[in-house]
């Protein structure tokens, strides 16, 4: 639904962020609150009469969580809640321990397939099916208040939080063309880059490089009846089609790369190396390679 103001261009666009507020993670707790009962199959609450499940125990869940997230936000009383407005020591929460929760929900939940009104009891007793249109309902209704709210990330259909990097070289066709590369070490490294890349914790994204500019060394052997420097001179010269001007320019563009991972601490172990002490460099770093291989894996036989 769009509104006037946004219709003709009075509202101020929204900021786009990583940081969840205080605000942002009532709204996003307050609709997994709304999907408790389609995952109290796991954790219920048992009807006196031996009925079976009558909704969410929320002390089981609480207790649950204690060791399946034990990050995640808590109240004086120990029960897992959203902190207030008024919270002192905002800084506190945990917002991937959040965004956890988030994963959990959508993996648990199941569908309702009967509530009966138990009259004397005053309570729902409820039956679940295996079927998961209520977890698609949740996964649509918490990326509909990451939109709303400006926050950079998605959950995706396998049940995982991916952060969104806007204007990234990363796209749909580019993970196909990674899932289609025969040579299973460069695939597993680039998968796996793919994957820390995405994820929304910042450590994560110098593991995205690292793997990169592994999958990129890897890339160079890839014909192995070759020696490395005659099988990286293959892969430029079938990505320049033979032409002398594209291969000077993607020649330069590997030794930039080389240069880069040789100056710069892109691996956790080497201390010798540049630090690179803002987290918006690894982006840069990341599709500046990324977009090398991009290119060079159309063109492998």
């Amino acid at each position: 639904m769009s509104y006037y103001t946004e219709r003709h261009g009075m509202r101020a666009p929204i900021e786009k962020t990583y940081t969840i507020s205080i605000e942002m993670y009532s709204l996003l707790f307050d609709c997994c609150a709304r999907f408790f009962d389609n995952v109290a199959w796991q954790y219920p609450a048992e009807c006196p009469d031996g009925n079976g499940c009558c909704g969410l125990d929320f002390g089981k869940l609480s207790v649950a969580m204690s060791f399946e997230i034990p990050e995640l936000f808590r109240n004086q009383y120990g029960i897992i809640d959203k902190p207030q407005k008024n919270y002192s020591e905002a800084d506190e929460y945990n917002q991937y321990a959040l965004l956890d929760f988030i994963e959990f929900m959508y993996g648990t939940c199941k569908d309702i397939s009967s509530r009966w009104w138990h009259s004397y009891h005053r309570h729902d007793d409820i039956s679940f099916s295996d079927t998961k249109a209520s977890a698609n309902e949740f996964r649509m209704a918490v990326n509909a208040i990451f939109e709303k709210t400006g926050l950079l990330y998605n959950l995706s259909e396998y049940g995982m939080v991916e952060r969104i990097v806007e204007n990234s070289t990363l796209s749909k066709e580019t993970e196909t063309a990674v899932a289609q590369i025969k040579e299973k070490g460069i695939r597993e490294l680039l998968n796996g880059a793919i994957l820390s890349y995405k994820t929304p914790a910042p450590s994560a994204r110098q593991n995205a490089v690292e793997k990169i500019w592994d999958a990129l060394e890897r890339l160079k052997t890839y014909y192995t009846s070759m020696d490395k420097k005659s099988s990286a001179s293959k892969i430029v010269a079938d990505m320049a089609n033979g032409q002398s001007s594209y291969i000077d320019l993607f020649n330069a563009e590997f030794k930039a790369l080389t240069d880069i991972g040789n100056k710069y601490r892109i691996r956790h172990h080497e201390t010798d190396k540049i630090d690179i002490n803002d987290d918006r460099y690894y982006d840069y770093f990341f599709n500046r390679c990324l977009s090398l291989i991009a290119l060079a894996i159309q063109y492998l036989k």
